[in-house]
């Protein structure tokens, strides 16, 4: 049995699911027009340079939504799924991920956009397991705009998979294979640790690691 694991934004999806959201807030009427869209597009500039904090992105990312009662915050991310995600969701990117599933694989998103918008993402792709960012609540169970534990981003994303698979018992030496697909140079140290790492829609950046290192190189969304 191999392991498969799988980033999310811009490797199973053409786009940034944490940016689409933070735009579709700005859509509906939750978020300050410009002046939040201008704010998102910064955080979302520093991620792609490697220079974001992760945690001041969380607390303005979800700030917009976290106060309002939960059934409209989910009704909004319902229609999100619906209106933005879904259609982003290429038949490639789907077979990759059954693929693995039909082969009885172990399957696994590991992203750094946080638990609420992902979570009915990894589902439309028919994946159980979801190592994202997890928000801290307060004792009413209100999103406070913190993070919880270590946050899946660079090396916590080590960090979250090895304690997954701690808690079952389990390391990379117990599986045939343990694969990583990612787009992004962020993801270098779960890329390097792993016996196969795959460079999915790279970054030039990745890319040209790729190339220097003889990493496999996939792109899912070349093809109409």
């Amino acid at each position: 049995m191999k392991l498969a694991l799988f980033d999310l934004d811009g490797t199973l999806l053409p786009t940034d699911s944490d940016h689409s959201f933070g735009e579709f807030m700005v859509a509906i009427g939750w978020a300050d027009g410009e002046r939040w869209r201008a704010r998102n597009q910064h955080f979302f500039e520093q991620y792609q340079a490697g220079t974001l904090v992760l945690a001041e992105y969380v607390d303005f990312a979800t700030s917009v939504w976290r106060g309002r009662p939960p059934g409209e915050a989910e009704a909004a991310r319902q229609r999100f799924m619906r209106e933005v995600i879904a259609p982003q969701i290429k038949p490639a990117a789907q077979a990759l991920v059954q693929g693995h599933i039909a082969a009885g694989d172990m399957v696994a998103v590991v992203t750094a956009t946080n638990e609420f918008v992902t979570r009915p993402i990894a589902s439309a792709f028919g994946v159980e397991t979801l190592l994202a960012v997890e928000l801290a609540r307060d004792a009413s169970g209100q999103v406070t705009g913190q993070i919880y534990g270590v946050p899946t981003f660079r090396e916590g994303k080590v960090t979250r998979v090895d304690a997954w698979l701690a808690a079952q018992g389990r390391t990379f030496h117990d599986f045939d294979d343990v694969l990583f697909y990612s787009d992004s140079t962020n993801d270098l140290p779960l890329l390097e640790l792993v016996p196969t790492p795959v460079a999915t829609n790279p970054t030039p950046a990745l890319a040209a690691i790729a190339a220097e290192r003889g990493w496999r190189t996939l792109n899912l969304f070349d093809t109409p």
